[in-house]
Formats: structure tokens, sequence, C-alpha cells
């Protein structure tokens, strides 16, 4: 059977974002409030998917909605809210239902531009997660995020004015405050999943060394570590703080340090062979990394064993 060829979708405005959805014309160029229950778009063909280069953040009730977010499936079945940045691939399974209940908050990048949610908003993780999950609500918390959600709206449908963006986006900044901190609250009620991820991250980490990866490959990097895992860098870095209360950097330096004082305590190797053996591409970097972990300079460690 011949491969069915993927189809790319690129949505670049909120206007032609409207028009996707068979919606009339956004009320602003560069941000909009959508009612689900407004939506005449049905779901894609097989093989079609969309990027959207706009923030999105949704809030629905309802059906079942079997999302592809990058390359995992996105668990948005029982979940209420989802947040999906710019350049992000999404796709809609065949089966699944139009949500009808809820509304979606979109915005473009450039909305945001001249405020300081331009760079906050970069760090909040859960807009990064390739194997992701939706913010599941309690109702109070529903009830919280859609008094927001109704402020950004009833700012939509106002006239226009000079303090309409400025209000809309610290709407925006506190639906983000609460997003985060509803799903803290949700890592902290999956920590059996995180000891589980953090399990996986340890083995990976025991093996990089053990085959002598690092030897070729240099020092691993948080990212070659959350593409073994399928998972985003950010996301990693959550799981493991949840968990572990450490980053994942600090893990891998840890394990570095781990292995610098069993070859400095067992062989003969010269410290600038140790560097290159764990993949330091200069000896110093070992001597520094090693002196701001024990306080000792790795020769003062094996004088230490004589």
């Amino acid at each position: 059977m011949k491969k069915q060829e993927q189809i790319f979708q690129t949505v670049n405005s909120v206007k032609a974002y409207h028009e996707l959805l068979q919606l009339e014309k956004p009320e602003h160029p560069m941000v909009s409030i959508i009612d689900f229950s407004k939506v005449k778009y049905n779901n894609p063909m097989p093989g079609t998917s969309v990027i959207l280069n706009l923030y999105c953040i949704s809030i629905k009730q309802g059906p079942d909605c079997v999302l592809r977010y990058g390359p995992k499936t996105y668990d948005f079945n029982e979940g209420v809210m989802s947040f999906f940045k710019p350049g992000q691939v999404i796709s809609v399974a065949e089966q699944s239902e139009n949500v009808t209940d809820g509304y979606m908050l979109t915005f473009h990048p450039d909305f945001i531009q001249s405020f300081a949610l331009s760079n906050k908003i970069k760090k909040y993780s859960f807009f990064d997660y390739s194997v992701t999950e939706a913010l599941f609500l309690s109702e109070n918390e529903k009830t919280h995020m859609r008094e927001i959600m109704a402020g950004i709206e009833r700012e939509y449908h106002t006239n226009i004015d000079g303090f309409s963006q400025e209000a809309i986006v610290s709407y925006i900044d506190l639906l983000l405050v609460y997003g985060n901190r509803y799903y803290n609250r949700q890592f902290i009620t999956r920590k059996l999943q995180s000891d589980d991820l953090s399990t996986r991250f340890e083995q990976l980490l025991d093996e990089y060394f053990s085959k002598e990866d690092a030897l070729v490959k240099g020092l691993p990097s948080v990212q070659y570590f959350a593409n073994r895992l399928h998972l985003s860098a950010n996301y990693l870095g959550e799981m493991l703080r949840v968990s572990t209360g450490q980053s994942a950097q600090h893990h891998i330096q840890n394990k570095v340090i781990e292995m610098a004082k069993t070859l400095l305590s067992t062989t003969r190797l010269s410290v600038a062979e140790i560097a290159y053996q764990l993949g330091f591409e200069r000896p110093q970097s070992l001597n520094r990394l090693f002196k701001s972990k024990t306080t000792l300079s790795p020769l003062e460690y094996r004088a230490s064993f004589n």
C-alpha cells in the first residue's frame, strides 16, 4: 500500500486562523478569543498537520479530542487546558469529535513583543512538551481560569483604545502564572511518573559513560538525553526537579565528577587523559568543574589517596 503523503498547512496570522476555522474576521489583528461552539471547521483529512505560528491557550469541556503535538499524542481526553507555542506541528486524530464547549485564546508573538511577558513566556516549560499532557483542573480552578479568560474576552470585545493591549497582556500574564501554579501541582501528583523518569535518565547516563561514548561524542548535553527519552529538555528538567530536587545538568555534572574520582583513585591516567576520556575538550575545564564541586583540584584529590 502506498504510504500517505504528509500535508502541512501553515497558519501565520490570527486572521488566517479564523479563516481556517471558518469564523468571521477577528476584532483585533493580533489576538482573538474563539468560542468553540461557533467553529464550523471539521477535522482535516488524515495526513494533514497544522503548523500554527501563534500562541494558543485552550480551555474546554466535553468530548474527547485526540491531538498530536509534535511527534507524540497529547493527553487531552480528560484534560481541561492546553498550551501551544508558535512553530509546533499539531494534528487531530481522524476519530476525534469537534470540541464545542470552551474557549481558545490565540495571539501572535508580536502582540506581546514590547512587554516583559515576551521573555517570561519562554520560561514556561508547559509550552514545550514533546510528550505532554493537558492541564487537569479542579472545579474551583476551572472557575478561576474561566474568570480570567472572561476578562480577556471583555477587553477583546471593547472598542480598542490605548489601554486595550496592555490590559489583555496583563490578563495573559495572570493566566500563565496560575497555569504554572496548577501545572506544578499536577507534577507533584505525578511524582511516581517522575521517579520512573529519573530512573531511566540515570540508566542512560550510566550507559553513556560505560560505553565510553564521551570519548567519541564529548560531554553529553541535556538535549541528548531528552531526545533519547522523547521529551523536550525543559520537560525533562521539570520532572527531574520534582523527583530529585536537582536539574538535569546537575545530574550530568555529578556523574562526571563521580567518574573522574574513580579514574583518579584507581588508575595512573593523567588529569589530561581523564579529561579527554570524559569528553572535555580541555583539561582546564575538568579542573574548574572538579574544584567547584569538591573544593579540591583533581591532583589534590588523587594525592589524598597516597
